[in-house]
């Protein structure tokens, strides 16, 4: 199951069509603290995050992921162009970032190699 973390509607619930048109579980959250609080926590094989959210960032939500030892892949996704961010978002353990508007190809290549696919 795929994880959609974005505080925007429209993305979010685009990224959780996408995912299931390619034949994946996906279920979105509004925030990182909705879906860190999810009862369904531990059945998610990856993560789907924007880095920019009210309250948690994506970044503070891979932090929390990496204290609580939990291994799932993450993937960021930005508005924003500061050069600064890819490199945060690996250096923090993401194993890519996505610039809006998203490249689909790429954002597929991510879940196919999250899920080792």
């Amino acid at each position: 199951m795929i994880s959609i973390v974005d505080d925007d509607d429209a993305v979010r619930e685009m990224l959780v069509s996408l995912t299931r048109s390619l034949g994946y579980d996906a279920v979105g959250f509004a925030s990182a603290e909705e879906f860190l609080a999810s009862a369904n926590f531990e059945n998610f094989s990856c993560v789907i995050t924007d880095i920019h959210m009210p309250g948690m960032s994506g970044f503070e939500l891979q932090d929390q992921l990496h204290q609580r030892n939990d291994s799932i892949p993450v993937m960021m996704i930005t508005a924003r162009t500061e050069p600064d961010l890819e490199r945060k978002a690996i250096s923090g353990g993401a194993i890519g970032l996505l610039r809006k508007p998203l490249d689909i190809e790429m954002l597929v290549a991510f879940i196919e190699r999250a899920l080792g696919n």
